[in-house]
């Protein structure tokens, strides 16, 4: 074993139950690999499902703890509901991740088990008021203890032969929303379904931001296709258009993640 791994075997083994917030992203995937793996049956991976995850993130989830016999079960979030959330400040997250505690702890405490999610030590300098709201309801974080970084995370998960070693970053449909903007299924359907749209276009690594009430489409793609981003503009501004976007525009800077947090310093939203 790589010393990476080696160290996260460790730290799993100080665990009894586990209970790991799993989206089938490269992160929380190689979590419930390893976790499953050190603990058997006494690990159970948790989708949380709602509006803002998309669809086929769910279906590759399944299909990964699947293939792989993780114990997996799926429960429905409901921050949606939630004022506070719909409202779309700089503290979205914890909201989130509060609906998704509301739903793990009870089936941690019937199991005895900690909840743990798939943050990495890469995560830790960025804005993610999440966490606080995990570390509030006792959840702990093994790749950070274990001092994995995400570049780590996919070096492991490759030598594990885990099809999510190079799979793109993924975040919920609600991170495509400026802040400020209200969170609404309606907005949530039309990035899901635009982003859809544009995969099967050939694009591998690319976001589709919503400004201006769901009115203006900012498209993020990665730096090695922007090229081909932009030469085929027309054909991607009529798929956008088709989903209910009336503006479009591609970002010069391409994909990164968390761009909208650079409007937490422009604007007054709730942090």
């Amino acid at each position: 074993m790589s010393a990476q791994l080696d160290r996260l075997v460790g730290r799993l083994a100080q665990e009894d139950r586990l209970i790991v917030g799993y989206s089938g992203g490269a992160d929380s995937a190689l979590l419930a690999t390893v976790a499953h793996q050190v603990l058997g049956s006494r690990v159970v991976a948790v989708t949380a499902v709602s509006a803002s995850l998309p669809t086929s993130e769910r279906r590759a989830a399944r299909t990964f703890a699947r293939d792989r016999g993780i114990p997996h079960v799926e429960v429905c979030t409901d921050e949606l509901d939630n004022p506070q959330y719909v409202a779309n400040g700089g503290n979205r997250c914890f909201h989130c991740k509060t609906a998704l505690f509301d739903a793990l702890v009870p089936l941690a405490n019937l199991m005895g088990a900690h909840t743990a999610l798939g943050t990495n030590t890469d995560d830790l300098g960025d804005h993610r008021p999440g966490q606080a709201a995990a570390a509030q309801r006792g959840a702990v974080f093994p790749l950070v203890d274990a001092g994995l970084s995400k570049a780590d995370v996919r070096a492991v998960s490759a030598e594990l032969g885990l099809s999510t070693a190079s799979k793109p970053a993924a975040a919920c449909l609600s991170s495509r929303i400026a802040y400020g903007d209200e969170v609404t299924t309606e907005v949530l359907a039309r990035v899901e379904a635009a982003e859809e749209a544009l995969r099967a276009t050939g694009l591998r690594e690319f976001r589709v931001r919503a400004h201006a009430d769901g009115t203006l489409a900012r498209l993020e793609v990665s730096e090695d296709e922007l090229d081909t981003a932009f030469q085929r503009r027309r054909e991607l501004v009529q798929h956008l258009r088709a989903e209910g976007f009336t503006f479009v525009s591609l970002d010069l800077l391409g994909f990164r993640s968390g761009s909208m947090n650079a409007l937490l310093t422009l604007t007054p939203v709730a942090r």
